[in-house]
């Protein structure tokens, strides 16, 4: 939480949206996500050669390795969203204005959902919060876990200490149902045919058409008929 907070306020102007930490046998290794990386790294590296070794010493890391990793989409990063809104606040744009505005921004940006809480002293010496939200932000279950990212800022106004917290829900980050396989399947080997039970009858053995018939019944009648005349003849 501290480190967090130490490179929001040094990386303020890169656009910090966040970092990994990663303990290794070597070192500490630290990635820091930023909207522009030209500001963190310093001409010929000194600027990251400075914050390097300053979190050595404040933090007590061990052979720290830092490397900066350039934010494509900035409006889907819930911690870059919370400064300008806390940056907004802080010149002098109304809160809410400044909530509307990024609603639309991310909303714009292919955002599944969205919501912005203000609190602290925002119209008066009472303290209160409001609430905006657009789209759909799911509140429980493996899925709340998976797609939302939230962050939380806040900022010192002439009023008093004011908080910002932000939640987006991404829209790619929804785990699929299940997948298509455009892949076609592999061709199966061709089944031999039973030779005893699904043999074909031969030309032999196929039934005698009509034509074939009546032939033949022609000639059983023809060789009555002779007999009969034979037979008339002897006696």
């Amino acid at each position: 939480m501290e480190l967090n907070e130490f490179l929001s306020s040094t990386l303020k102007e890169a656009g910090y949206g966040g970092a990994e930490v990663q303990k290794t046998p070597i070192g500490t290794k630290i990635t820091l996500f930023v909207i522009r990386p030209g500001l963190v790294i310093g001409r010929k590296g000194s600027g990251i050669r400075d914050l390097t070794s300053r979190l050595e010493q404040q933090f007590n890391l061990e052979n720290a390795q830092v490397s900066v990793t350039e934010v494509t989409k900035p409006e889907l990063n819930p911690n870059i969203m919370a400064n300008r809104i806390a940056q907004l606040i802080e010149r002098g744009t109304a809160f809410r204005r400044a909530s509307l505005w990024t609603i639309n921004t991310i909303m714009g940006a292919g955002a599944m959902g969205v919501e912005i809480t203000i609190s602290g002293k925002l119209r008066g010496e009472r303290a209160h919060f409001e609430k905006h939200t657009a789209g759909v932000i799911p509140k429980s279950g493996k899925i709340a876990e998976e797609v939302v990212r939230s962050s939380i800022n806040s900022i010192l106004t002439k009023m008093g200490l004011v908080g910002i917290k932000l939640k987006i829900s991404v829209r790619e980050e929804i785990p699929r149902d299940f997948e298509l396989n455009t892949e076609s399947p592999p061709k199966s080997e061709p089944e031999v045919e039973n030779q005893g039970e699904n043999k074909t009858p031969s030309e032999d053995q196929k039934a005698p058409s009509d034509s074939e018939a009546k032939t033949e019944s022609k000639d059983i009648i023809n060789s009555e008929v002779k007999e009969m005349a034979v037979n008339k003849s002897e006696t």
